[in-house]
């Protein structure tokens, strides 16, 4: 039986790396699609703009404006987010560590789940790693079990408190 659960864990474990395989691979083909595709823009605006104004002309301004695209990107961003977008997104200074972190989960699913596929399998060959994000993950939970229960029941440690004492009186009869 440890077996066959063995068995469909290395098969999950194999289908999840060729999964991932095929993702990057697919990532790969979409990039150098996407930049053969801007080289042949580019190349098909020289081409448009070289009866007008002639070769050297149409290649120059075709650079300037692929120049003032990357700077006009890479100035967004690198900008402060605006005020509006400020005022949407909850303020993180009143949240703890766990609900910040519950927040950034939310909002990136895909991010978080690649994060946790990559530290799994990097923690694989570490115990030391392994125990270390074990320990740190309890510690959350239990923290944020805490500030649940602290929250939500505060009359749940005074029911709690006789059923220490019932359970302790039979033991003391036998």
């Amino acid at each position: 039986m440890l077996d066959s659960a063995q068995a469909k864990l290395q098969g999950a474990v194999r289908k999840a790396i060729a999964a991932l395989t095929a993702f990057l691979l697919s990532m790969v083909l979409l990039t150098a699609l996407l930049i053969t595709g801007f080289y042949l823009l580019i190349q098909a605006a020289i081409l448009a703009l070289s009866p007008y104004i002639g070769e050297a002309a149409a290649m120059a301004s075709v650079g300037v404006l692929c120049m003032l695209l990357l700077g006009v990107f890479f100035w967004r961003m690198t900008s402060t987010p605006s005020t509006s977008a400020k005022k949407g997104g909850t303020d993180s200074r009143g949240e703890s560590s766990v609900e910040a972190l519950r927040g950034l989960i939310r909002n990136n699913p895909l991010e978080a789940a690649l994060t946790a596929f990559a530290v799994g399998v990097a923690q694989q060959g570490d115990p030391r790693l392994r125990s270390l994000l074990m320990k740190g993950g309890m510690e959350l939970m239990k923290e944020a079990e805490a500030d649940a229960h602290s929250q939500s029941e505060p009359k749940s440690q005074p029911e709690s408190e006789p059923e220490d004492t019932a359970a302790a009186a039979p033991g003391t009869a036998d």
